[in-house]
């Protein structure tokens, strides 16, 4: 079985049927036999679900032990009933662990607007953490349980050395729809064994994020509960690292990014209806934010996404949308590819290379589609990642809550 969030030492986990969906598991529960720092991001929509409230407070000392999470009703626009519920998520998980009720971690997913099952989920909790397991089976199952609209459960782990001392990351996440820059309709949890100083730790977490989950887009909705969350107990007892100056940093932050570009990737390849998966890449821009701006509007076009689920090798729709996105460059010295694997130039230096359009038709039937923007003004580099839109989403969003 593949590695997850049971092989970072210290972590059990468990996800359950509880009732709040009618089948599916819906409870979730991630804990850590030592406390740890913790660092997050969250959702920049005005309207915050009620969970999102409470963990912004509990993560504000930068400790953290537990997590749970329910899916299947996004407890946001409850009220004081909402948040009541909230609060006894927390307090409930606190109680049965025996730990402080500001290191536990509340998420919610699910529909916005409909009132929060707290009898269901307060009960659930005292009948499922008994059950909290270091067996891989625990962290598959809180990976199911977080699921939504998704297909299939998204989890990923890597392993690295700091000083000799074997380093265990791993995390789960879920999100299918309303996915946008800006955290997306997305929840990502991520444990590691590691020691490292909190501030440092929410600094780099924040710049992973900005390169993955910021970077990806299935429709452009922003929801009202997403976070990231990372966990380290520094349960593998390397020297703690203080500065970006440490020897490991260097490690521990590429691990983490690839590890979130990893999740982040597995949520835009499962965007509801997508048939199709597009990296987007644009070099050598003005600047590093000129070339995420750029990536992301072109990412974001619901023309380009229509264009590539239909197979239409109408790569202006592409130039069209680089344009829109508000940065000064040339626009008669631009170079364009797109293809697969391998890509076929369409644009040298903004003259067209129509001799190519047989072999990007071909290309189009790919699963996979790979754009890329040379701007030929700057050094400035980035990456997003978006789906397709086709009927099927339109279908599944047309009739989400009948």
């Amino acid at each position: 079985m593949i590695k997850n969030l049971t092989d970072v030492r210290g972590i059990k986990c468990w996800g359950a049927h509880i009732g709040i969906k009618k089948a599916k598991r819906d409870l979730a529960i991630i804990f850590s036999e030592k406390q740890g720092d913790v660092a997050a991001v969250f959702t920049q929509n005005v309207f915050l679900s009620e969970c999102i409230k409470i963990t912004k407070k509990h993560v504000s000392d930068g400790k953290a032990q537990a997590f749970v999470i329910n899916s299947g009703n996004a407890n946001t626009c409850t009220g004081e009933q909402g948040r009541k519920g909230a609060e006894m998520m927390a307090k409930t998980l606190a109680q049965e662990l025996n730990i402080k009720k500001e290191d536990v971690i509340v998420a919610s997913t699910g529909v916005v607007g409909r009132e929060f099952p707290t009898d269901i989920v307060v009960e659930g909790i005292k009948k499922n953490v008994p059950k909290l397991t270091k067996q891989k089976i625990g962290g598959s199952l809180a990976a199911s349980a977080i699921m939504t609209t998704d297909t299939f459960v998204k989890e990923g782990y890597v392993t690295f050395e700091i000083n000799g001392k074997k380093i265990n990351m791993a995390g789960i996440a879920k999100g299918s729809g309303m996915i946008h820059p800006n955290m997306a309709t997305m929840l990502a949890f991520i444990c590691c064994d590691i020691s490292i100083e909190q501030p440092l730790l929410q600094k780099t977490l924040k710049e992973a994020v900005d390169k993955s989950f910021n970077m990806i887009s299935v429709d452009g909705d922003t929801s009202t509960n997403d976070m990231v969350v990372i966990l380290c107990n520094g349960m593998a007892e390397n020297e703690r690292i203080k500065t970006e100056n440490d020897k490991g940093y260097k490690i521990f932050k590429d691990k983490l990014e690839k590890l979130c570009m990893h999740l982040a990737k597995l949520i835009v390849s499962d965007g509801e209806g997508a048939t199709k998966l597009i990296e987007y890449q644009v070099v050598d821009a003005p600047d590093d934010e000129s070339a995420r701006k750029i990536a992301r509007t072109i990412s974001n076009s619901l023309l380009v996404k229509t264009a590539i689920y239909g197979r239409d090798p109408n790569w202006g729709r592409i130039i069209v949308a680089a344009g829109n996105a508000g940065i000064d460059f040339d626009p008669e010295n631009i170079d364009l590819f797109i293809g697969t694997k391998k890509m076929v130039q369409m644009l040298n230096k903004s003259k067209p290379v129509n001799e190519n359009l047989p072999k990007l038709r071909k290309m189009m039937r790919a699963g996979e589609i790979k754009v890329l923007l040379n701007l030929n003004c700057g050094n400035g580099k980035a990456v997003a990642w978006s789906c397709d839109i086709t009927e099927e989403y339109v279908r599944f969003n047309a009739a989400y809550t009948t």
